[in-house]
């Protein structure tokens, strides 16, 4: 698309993005702080979702606005880390007023990475401050850092023929609007650039010398061989342009289309596939090209996720193939 200008997702005014990594044990978490409330939607598509306060989202509830969101490793005890990023906001002031209370409002959700370095050892209320802390340096990062760091594509055979992947980022502006998504794979399924139908990363064959379709493999078998509820595909769009808590609901339906894609297969009963959208600005802008747009951006943060990735854990990534 000529007409976007590529930016970086951490020149969107408003938020900042920081990241904390356990490379040893293969997991970390990755948080968006926003300067001011965040009005706030999200798309649960997966069937098994790790997350916290995503009900507040619901345009049914009084919440008009979020403080930061963390995207994490650990599965559902990742969302510990959330604890610490309410710690960090609490020091700064920023939450719901309640009483003599502050209360920082922060949506959370996490992937599953157990299976690729330590099962015991997930992000925790440290981690999750220490996410924080590095957000103030505002510093743009890819492939195997926080909430990427245990993440792996094409999982369906096992993890024997799987590949890693990670955390990607893209932005683009156009007449003053920016909008950027920041996106963890985690999926059983493969990944596809999506300017072509190139495999980028997925299930390897049984001597790991290139990849396969996941799709055609289980038409073949006609079972999900080895599979289980270890995959998730989490992010977030981030737009300057001003929306309502029904337009933030709308544009997150809409921004998962960029998963769908790009992943295949995807949405499963073992993906716990979300996707967020935060408004963090007052431009006016067309909502439905916003949402082709966020489409798009979620769509290349994921091939930017795979691309980025290195080796690790002994698994193969894209760059194995290049």
């Amino acid at each position: 698309m000529d007409f976007l200008k590529e930016i970086s997702i951490n020149s969107i005014p408003g938020v900042k993005i920081g990241h904390a990594t356990d490379t040893e044990h293969a997991t970390g978490c990755s948080v968006i702080l926003c300067d001011n409330k965040a009005i706030c939607g999200v798309d649960i598509r997966g069937g098994g979702p790790a997350s916290r306060e995503t009900e507040l989202l619901n345009t049914n509830m009084s919440n008009d606005g979020i403080n930061a969101l963390l995207l994490g490793g650990g599965s559902a005890y990742g969302l510990d880390a959330a604890g610490g990023v309410m710690k960090y906001l609490e020091e700064k002031g920023q939450g719901v007023q309640v009483g003599d209370v502050v209360v920082p409002i922060v949506p959370a959700s996490c992937i599953f990475d157990l299976s690729c370095g330590s099962s015991s050892v997930r992000p925790d209320s440290n981690m999750g401050y220490q996410a924080c802390l590095n957000a103030e340096k505002n510093l743009e990062q890819m492939g195997n850092v926080g909430a990427g760091c245990g993440a792996t594509v094409g999982k369906f055979m096992g993890p024997e023929r799987s590949m890693k992947a990670g955390l990607g980022t893209y932005a683009v502006e156009i007449n003053g609007v920016k909008i950027g998504a920041i996106v963890v794979v985690n999926a059983i399924g493969d990944v596809y650039e999506i300017d072509s139908t190139k495999e980028l990363a997925g299930l390897l064959s049984f001597d790991k010398t290139h990849m396969v379709s996941s799709e055609e493999e289980i038409f073949k078998m006609m079972q999900l061989a080895a599979a289980s509820s270890q995959n998730t595909t989490i992010g977030a769009v981030i737009t300057n342009v001003k929306m309502d808590k029904s337009q933030a609901n709308k544009l997150s339906r809409i921004a998962s289309n960029g998963i769908v894609r790009t992943i295949r297969p995807v949405n499963t009963s073992m993906d716990g596939d979300s996707m967020y959208a935060l408004s963090v600005g007052d431009v006016e802008f067309n909502q439905d090209i916003l949402g082709s747009i966020a489409s798009y951006v979620v769509a290349k943060a994921i091939n930017n996720a795979v691309l980025s990735a290195d080796e690790a854990y002994g698994l193969k990534s894209a760059k194995s193939f290049m």
